[in-house]
């Protein structure tokens, strides 16, 4: 029996601020649009690791109003007709929303759908490729949605959880699991019954389904969020869709996918229809400065200190620098975040790290926007 050809498309979720990566991330350039690993911007990397897979006209890119412009000079050509500007942010589960009915627009029909986060970091890109495809490759039956699950490294209380069940089946040389439940950021001792289990991976927002899967439980579980991208769709292409856009937006239900959709249809009634893919493929949410020393350090170097700029350490260790246009000079100081921009400067224990958007938070407060 031969396949139902579907076209493939990735939609790139980058709509988030960032705030833990002050004073370098800014409501204009969140952490996505940076070079924080490597000399590309996290938005950059995204679309290199799917460009072998998925070619640039079928890439969308969700994002606001304040980082479209950036947004579309950071994409190909060709996938900078496809940003997606959203006037309000409304979760996971809208932005999805918005790219399924453009998609549907856009190709007449039915469709896959890889949904991705653009600021996230992948070590091995050929076997995230091969894990991509495979899921894909599930979730080309009708009804099944799939994530890829992260093994986790550690009892991480910052994650989400996904409870796999039974035996696995195979697809295209990875196991694939039937999904029990997801779980939001156990505490510490749940996290570590977790790791010890086995059964258990890192939920981290990468998701696979067909457009008509996706609507369909959008439909069945958030039908306020359904009936408005239903009657948004009919405009899409004319002069109206901005206003439309901007009028239905604000009463779209805030919450995530992961809440709105996956959680509730592994309690459905009938098969399985959500699945994941364990996917050790050297991961990170580089959810911190703390996570960027990790990543960069050199296991080799016994000092432990990375310099992103230019710089010296006397008797110091542990450091992460990023000073660019001068040279940092370290003595005897040990396990700092040492951040430095054109009009401001932070300095953090390493193990604080998590601690910066409280600055931001501090920032808005007192209504300082020039550093926001």
């Amino acid at each position: 029996m031969r396949k139902e050809k579907l076209s493939i498309h990735a939609v790139i979720l980058a709509g988030g601020r960032g705030t833990r990566f002050w004073p370098r991330s800014r409501m204009r350039t969140p952490k996505q649009l940076l070079n924080i690993v490597g000399k590309n911007t996290m938005l950059e990397q995204t679309v290199a690791r799917l460009r072998p897979l998925i070619p640039a006209e079928r890439i969308w890119t969700v994002t606001n109003k304040e980082q479209a412009a950036v947004v579309r000079k950071q994409l190909p050509a060709a996938a900078r007709k496809h940003v997606l500007t959203e006037p309000i942010g409304r979760n996971t589960a809208a932005a999805i929303g918005l790219a399924a009915i453009h998609i549907r627009h856009a190709g007449g029909g039915d469709a896959l759908m890889a949904v991705v986060p653009a600021d996230h970091y992948i070590e091995l890109d050929q076997k995230y490729r091969e894990l991509v495809s495979a899921a894909l490759d599930v979730a080309r039956h009708p009804g099944r949605m799939v994530v890829l699950g992260i093994p986790p490294a550690r009892p991480e209380t910052g994650f989400g959880y996904i409870e796999r069940m039974g035996e696995s089946v195979g697809t295209k040389g990875f196991p694939v699991f039937a999904v029990r439940r997801f779980t939001e950021k156990p505490e510490l001792k749940l996290a570590q019954e977790y790791v010890a289990s086995g059964n258990y991976h890192w939920n981290a927002g990468m998701f696979f389904w067909r457009v008509s899967t996706f609507l369909e439980n959008l439909k069945q579980f958030l039908p306020k969020t359904y009936e408005a991208f239903e009657k948004l769709s009919s405009s899409i292409g004319s002069r109206n869709y901005e206003r439309k856009l901007r009028a239905i937006y604000p009463k779209l239900e805030n919450i995530s996918v992961d809440y709105a959709v996956l959680e509730p249809a592994t309690r459905a009634e009938g098969a399985p229809c959500v699945f994941v893919i364990p996917a050790e493929v050297g991961w990170s949410d580089i959810g911190s400065w703390g996570a960027v020393h990790g990543l960069l350090l050199d296991k080799n170097c016994a000092d432990g200190n990375v310099f992103v700029s230019p710089g010296y350490a006397l008797d110091a260790s542990g450091n992460l620098i990023s000073c660019p246009g001068k040279i940092a000079a370290l003595i005897g100081v040990h396990d700092l975040i040492v951040v430095d921009t054109p009009d401001a400067l932070l300095i953090c224990p390493r193990d604080r790290a998590q601690d910066v958007g409280k600055i931001v938070k501090w920032l808005e407060e007192q209504k300082l926007r020039k550093l926001l």
